[in-house]
């Protein structure tokens, strides 16, 4: 089976940043089969036309005057089952040693987990086409590592690429950037009241969602299938 990938990430400089913002890295994967991407993206783009949606979609661009279309993204992408799945890491930032663990090199963990993210997902016998939202890195062989150690610990598996894209190019990773964005949003308890106590259009988004889901976006088991967030332990223990 082919299996593509579309990966997105937020708050990628958290561990360098003094910002107090947010206190997760969030890493975002979509996976699908490589022959049902056609028709998955005709529906989306079918869904932007009817709303007149110009360009990409995104997490960040959601307001009040499009709550309706990213609703209907989202019951979209939940109708679709486990033909098209999601998953994400959570990295707590207050528990992060970059020295110790990571040579004090901010953008060697960030692969590190981003491997974590892809890695627990690999099958034997598939083949896996990888694509990452275009990211500037220090080093420029960052993405070709990162496909060498994930074919080293899945012999059984192909991993034929593992690139960047632009956002803009691809409405599969616009999708990934606004699944990413939400559970953010919940991890990272974004969500503030104005002196009225009204819901702004992310929470509302995100509370729709939820009622799909049928919980609160929060860690889950590996093995969930539809809407996996993975909140890794970096204290070790069992």
């Amino acid at each position: 089976m082919e299996i593509e990938v579309y990966c997105d990430e937020s708050y990628p400089d958290i561990f360098s940043s003094n910002s107090q913002e947010a206190r997760f890295l969030v890493i975002g994967s979509l996976w699908l089969e490589e022959k049902k991407r056609k028709r998955f993206k005709q529906d989306i783009n079918e869904l932007k036309n009817r709303y007149k949606i110009g360009g990409e979609f995104k997490w960040t661009k959601i307001s009040a005057s499009r709550i309706e279309f990213y609703k209907e993204v989202l019951n979209w992408f939940y109708s679709q089952g486990e033909n098209l799945r999601f998953r994400c890491i959570a990295v707590d930032r207050e528990k992060m040693d970059l020295f110790r663990f990571h040579q004090n090199d901010q953008e060697l963990g960030f692969y590190k987990f981003y491997y974590q993210t892809l890695h627990h997902w690999i099958h034997s016998f598939n083949r896996y086409f990888i694509f990452c939202d275009y990211k500037r890195n220090r080093l420029a062989n960052r993405l070709e590592t990162l496909r060498n150690c994930l074919e080293k610990a899945n012999i059984y598996a192909s991993i034929s690429n593992v690139q960047s894209i632009r956002s803009e190019e691809s409405v599969l990773i616009q999708l990934s950037d606004v699944l990413t964005g939400m559970a953010a949003a919940r991890l990272n308890k974004r969500f503030i009241r104005n002196s009225d106590n009204l819901i702004n259009a992310k929470e509302e988004v995100t509370a729709f969602f939820e009622e799909l889901l049928g919980r609160e976006i929060a860690p889950t088991n590996l093995h969930e299938k539809k809407f996996n967030v993975f909140k890794i332990n970096l204290q070790g223990g069992w």
